[in-house]
């Protein structure tokens, strides 16, 4: 089992707007193209209380709620338990998946994605888990770097951040500049 495969779906899914279907059909890629034909609007207000508390996973991560993170995840693995089976296309593509193929979409993806965070969790710790430092973001990462000294979800929002707080500084200096002298 990709585990960390696993995780990145619940990162996925609590960036995800889920305004509509058509938002949520969007998480479906890879391992998950057959959810394309089964999703249905009923789905999206699971997935959206699903993200909602996966968010909170995360928000107790970034701010070391080890015990917070751990009971949520543990009330979510009891809302979408692990039934794993052996699915393959020929002898030699044997791979686990973590639900039966006749559970409902919304309990084969989340079942996935908590069971992945989970798996991270006692991996890596929570303190893996990030929440992006860019105020206007917000969305959620998995700290992956060597020192764990990640702050942004990603290349752009860090580079978007810095060119701010580099230009407010430019600003202030120049304000500063322009005060008399007493």
């Amino acid at each position: 089992m990709d585990f960390d495969a696993y995780a990145r779906t619940a990162v996925d899914l609590v960036n995800s707007p889920l305004a509509d279907l058509d938002d949520l059909k969007a998480l479906f890629h890879g391992e998950h193209l057959w959810m394309l034909d089964e999703v249905a609007e009923r789905d999206v207000p699971v997935f959206r209380r699903a993200a909602k508390r996966l968010r909170d996973v995360f928000e107790y991560g970034t701010t070391g709620r080890d015990g917070d993170a751990v009971t949520e995840l543990n009330t979510l693995l009891e809302a979408y338990p692990v039934q794993p089976r052996i699915s393959g296309h020929d002898a030699n593509d044997w791979h686990m998946h973590v639900t039966s193929r006749g559970a409902s979409v919304s309990s084969e993806y989340l079942a996935g994605a908590v069971w992945g965070l989970s798996v991270w969790l006692c991996e890596y710790g929570s303190s893996r888990f990030g929440v992006c430092a860019d105020a206007r973001c917000g969305n959620v990462y998995l700290d992956t770097s060597s020192n764990c000294c990640r702050r942004f979800c990603s290349e752009r929002c860090a580079t978007r951040s810095h060119v701010a707080a580099h230009r407010a500084r430019k600003r202030a200096a120049e304000e500063t500049s322009l005060l008399p002298v007493s």
